[in-house]
């Protein structure tokens, strides 16, 4: 009984969307590296080639079995998930752990050709332990719409810039949101962004970028916790970082029933 009772009390130590050592957040321009283990649910999704295994897309843990990523992350290769991680380039990191899925679920209507479901399901081998480095991000309220210029957070190790190497260390950057109206504006992203996605950025200055795919959009409560609001699904081919191009991401709370029903199926 002792022990059932000090299993549910580290369960419940480890809520969502509440880092141990949360985020530092300035109001500096520009992607920053992280504080470590302050964005403790995202993950690295890697791909073995040859012997070895390489960053491919970012991913969010959701529950101690389940991570969030992009259906156009998910290709033909065999896949591992690492958890915990904060440098790409330091090998056994205390408190990371490398786990490989179980089931791979992409979404049944993702359509590569127009961009649309760009949203899939990974479910670990093994649940993971939840720690101060690894704990998972709360989900949004199902069918709920950020207001235009709420000021959520992109992370993940993409490229640095347009063309440039991807990063060794986490990154965050601010992106406010913007709303469906200004979006789907002609000179903006038009009839490519549907209210499924999720558009923030597009000041041409900060944007999510290549090897960012599938990472979240952290967006805080007023609890302090934080829901991850979308995944990072495309950007402009002119360049990451193009005015008026904001970055689009799946909107998570338009998927919810979806994401609980494979959770539940599975």
């Amino acid at each position: 009984m002792k022990f059932v009772i000090l299993a549910l009390f580290v369960a419940g130590a480890y809520g969502c969307g509440l880092p141990t050592y949360p985020p530092v957040l300035s109001r500096v321009v520009g992607g920053d590296d992280v504080r470590q283990s302050s964005w403790p649910w995202q993950v690295s999704l890697q791909y073995k080639s040859g012997s070895n295994f390489y960053h491919t897309c970012g991913g969010t843990l959701i529950s101690s079995q389940w991570v969030l990523t992009a259906a156009h992350c998910i290709g033909g290769y065999t896949y591992r998930v690492y958890l915990g991680k904060h440098s790409l380039e330091t090998s056994n990191e205390s408190g990371s752990i490398a786990i490989s899925p179980e089931r791979i679920i992409v979404h049944e209507d993702w359509d590569s050709y127009r961009i649309r479901n760009d949203i899939a399901l990974i479910k670990l081998a093994t649940p993971v332990k939840l720690s101060d480095q690894i704990q998972p991000a709360c989900l949004p309220t199902s069918g709920s719409i950020l207001a235009n210029g709420a000021p959520c957070y992109v992370t993940g190790w993409g490229r640095l810039w347009t063309g440039g190497p991807i990063a060794d260390i986490l990154q965050q950057a601010l992106l406010p949101v913007v709303d469906h109206s200004t979006c789907s504006r002609y000179d903006w992203w038009g009839s490519l962004v549907t209210t499924s996605m999720i558009c923030a950025g597009g000041d041409g200055d900060l944007a999510s970028c290549n090897g960012d795919s599938g990472g979240p959009l952290n967006c805080r409560n007023s609890d302090g916790s934080w829901d991850v609001h979308g995944v990072v699904s495309f950007g402009s081919s002119m360049g990451c970082n193009y005015y008026k191009k904001p970055s689009v991401f799946t909107r998570v709370s338009a998927y919810s029933s979806w994401i609980s029903n494979v959770m539940a199926s599975y």
